[in-house]
């Protein structure tokens, strides 16, 4: 993919600096503001109650990511990249979301996943219950005493349909702060407990979810938390459990008209008009990285055919829906400092989230696009309009890269920390067989922009840290415009519960303060 787009770069630069008299470009980017001011004095807010929420997460996707990916997505489709729009970008309102947990500045997945679900903010690595919960608490009277009601929860009470969409394992923190809750998030099968606690692992809270009818879809990887360890999955893994239970086999059993499946074809049998409960589970752990997907004949879906196909089955009850799609790998990708695949998992979820607004009304569903944290990833140095976003940093006027004070190119995007440089033949988790690299290394006969490239890092850890700054929030449909301004981060379960009508649910739910 980014090598064939490697070809446009020259004429990229060129058409960027076709039209260089001040008039031509005063023409153009003062009617681009004119238009967008018109279309901002068209927006009108729909006050109307929402038939239906959808929650995606970009897990790890700070506003640096969002930039370049946007500006790939742009330069992938010939252009220079800077003016292009991802899909959730063209959605009317925008806030700031402050993702600090209860207990630390720079938060994980499961005390932001939280707030946001249950409108509470909690201390990392544990959530569905209050910060009272001391992590790996192995007692559930006491997990259980500090249980939040979670959004997901209210809609099964009032009778809408549910989904968990993720391209991680459905067990892992984000999806899985819809249905459970632990006091630890690594928890997710029997096997990853310590002995004596009775605490009941997240897979088997799916398969043991209380509220309404249960989840209708479920989807993403962590097939090993369902399977017992006597069972070998048709991919050849073996399963984990201990306790000799198989969560695929009762989830069929469990409901009426229900289907598990786990590769692409059997995903593609699933008649929704004939299924009522569709559980997925395409990997033994985390499902591919977007790139890797679609490197030869894919064997799993895309994050967009998974959020096709949850929307066609939620969409069968007249009660209405909330749904919750994360892109999991994002946050992996930065994590092993490879930013060709956290910017192309993006892209994947823009599209998701583009195929979501096809299939929706935005009168009657609500949509909300944000991240849970961010991470410490960085676009820097001062590269023309129209520089490949992976690629060296070249000035204006320049045709060769620029060098910095050691004598050495360097890139636009990077890391304050992490792993470092590494050029592998696949990128994203192979990193982690090599040593850690920080610091700079010579690039001057590297290609940047391949997939096996892992960006520069200033700190050396084992792996790049989660980021402390704010993120953002896109929005469209009814009630949309209560996001505005700088909010915490759990605002947005409430906004989510009054466009759905579930406040009054929500105060007769069990909700420790």
């Amino acid at each position: 993919m980014i090598k064939t787009a490697r070809v446009f770069w020259l004429t990229i630069v060129a058409l960027c600096f076709a039209c260089t008299s001040s008039q031509c470009v005063a023409r153009d980017w003062f009617g681009d503001g004119q238009a967008a001011l018109r279309e901002a004095k068209r927006l009108q807010p729909i006050e109307g109650r929402a038939r239906n929420v959808i929650l995606f997460v970009g897990d790890g996707m700070g506003v640096s990511t969002v930039t370049a990916a946007r500006i790939l997505e742009g330069q992938l489709k010939g252009g220079s990249g800077e003016e292009n729009q991802l899909a959730f970008e063209r959605l009317p309102y925008l806030a700031l979301s402050k993702t600090y947990s209860a207990n630390q500045q720079t938060p994980d997945s499961a005390p932001t996943m939280n707030a946001m679900m249950t409108g509470v903010k909690t201390n990392d690595g544990i959530f569905g219950v209050s910060e009272a919960v001391r992590r790996k608490d192995v007692r559930w009277p006491v997990v259980n005493e500090h249980r939040l009601t979670n959004l997901l929860e209210l809609a099964e009470m009032r009778g809408m349909s549910t989904g968990v969409v993720s391209t991680a394992r459905l067990t892992h923190a984000t999806p899985a702060a819809c249905y459970a809750h632990t006091s630890e998030r690594d928890w997710e099968s029997d096997a990853d407990q310590p002995f004596g606690t009775d605490v009941p692992d997240i897979a088997r809270q799916l398969l043991e979810f209380p509220f309404g009818d249960g989840l209708e879809v479920a989807m993403g990887g962590g097939r090993r938390a369902f399977l017992p360890e006597s069972v070998t999955d048709g991919e050849g893994r073996k399963g984990r459990r201990k306790d000799r239970r198989d969560l695929t086999r009762e989830w069929v059993e469990k409901y009426p008209n229900a289907r598990y499946v786990w590769n692409l074809e059997q995903f593609r049998q699933v008649d929704e008009a004939k299924t009522d409960h569709l559980l997925g589970l395409f990997e033994s752990s985390h499902m591919q990285y977007e790139a890797d997907r679609i490197d030869g004949e894919p064997t799993e879906p895309s994050l967009s055919e998974m959020t096709e196909k949850a929307i066609a089955l939620l969409s069968k009850n007249p009660e209405g829906f909330f749904l919750h799609v994360e892109a999991g790998r994002i946050d992996h990708a930065h994590h092993a400092g490879n930013a060709y695949r956290a910017l192309t998992d993006t892209i994947a979820f823009s599209d998701a989230i583009r195929t979501a607004l096809q299939l929706v009304d935005l009168r009657e569903t609500l949509i909300v696009v944000t991240a849970d944290h961010s991470h410490v990833f960085t676009m820097a140095g001062y590269p023309q309009r129209g520089n490949p976003i992976l690629g060296k940093v070249v000035m204006p006027g320049e045709t060769e890269p620029a060098l910095a004070a050691d004598g050495k190119p360097y890139t636009t995007l990077s890391y304050a920390n992490g792993r470092g440089f590494q050029q592998l033949d696949v990128g994203g988790d192979t990193s982690y067989r090599e040593p850690i690299n920080a610091g700079r290394a010579n690039l001057s006969s590297v290609d940047t922009t391949d997939e096996g490239f892992h960006q520069e890092a200033l700190v050396p850890l084992h792996d790049e840290t989660h980021g402390g700054e704010d993120v953002a929030i896109y929005a469209g449909g009814p009630m949309a415009h209560l996001f505005r301004g700088v909010q915490e981060q759990h605002y947005i379960f409430h906004v989510m519960a009054e466009a759905l009508g579930l406040t009054a649910d929500l105060e007769r739910a069990p909700h420790p303060q």
